[in-house]
């Protein structure tokens, strides 16, 4: 029984360490606000190429994944199919940039908590991830959805 019990955690082991998170956050949001943006770090640790294709939280009706492209002039956001992370590489979410839209918040996320998010990758699978909420102090500046 210890063998088969040894052999599933090894055999298990590939998918959840293909990919590593680093540095999870979402700005606070105001009292009313029906968004909130995610950003993180993916590193794919694997020698295949791997792609984030959605997530969920149970803070939010769906969560999305976004670009902003630059149109002339304006910066516009679109959401996107997901996103390519490298073989061996990595692809970051970051404000002015691709990132984890939560719609349909259920209610305002506070500076201090952990919001839970399972992020869907292609091969990798399902990896749950719990997001710092920052001050909503930390936009850059300019940066608005």
């Amino acid at each position: 029984m210890r063998y088969i019990a040894l052999a599933l955690t090894l055999f298990a082991a590939p998918s959840w360490a293909q990919v590593q998170i680093d540095a999870p956050w979402i700005r606070a949001t105001p009292p009313g606000a029906k968004v909130a943006a995610g950003y993180l770090i993916m590193r794919n640790q694997s020698a295949s190429p791997e792609r984030l294709v959605g997530g969920s939280s149970p803070v939010a009706r769906k969560v999305e994944t976004h670009v902003h492209i630059k149109d002339g002039d304006i910066l516009r956001m679109r959401e996107v199919k997901g996103y390519d992370i490298p073989a061996k590489g990595a692809f970051e979410l970051k404000p002015g940039g691709a990132h984890l839209m939560l719609v349909d918040l259920k209610g305002p996320l506070k500076e201090g908590e952990k919001i839970p998010v399972l992020l869907k990758f292609e091969r990798a699978g399902e990896v749950k991830v719990d997001f710092d909420v920052r001050p909503l102090a930390s936009a850059q500046p300019g940066h608005k959805h």
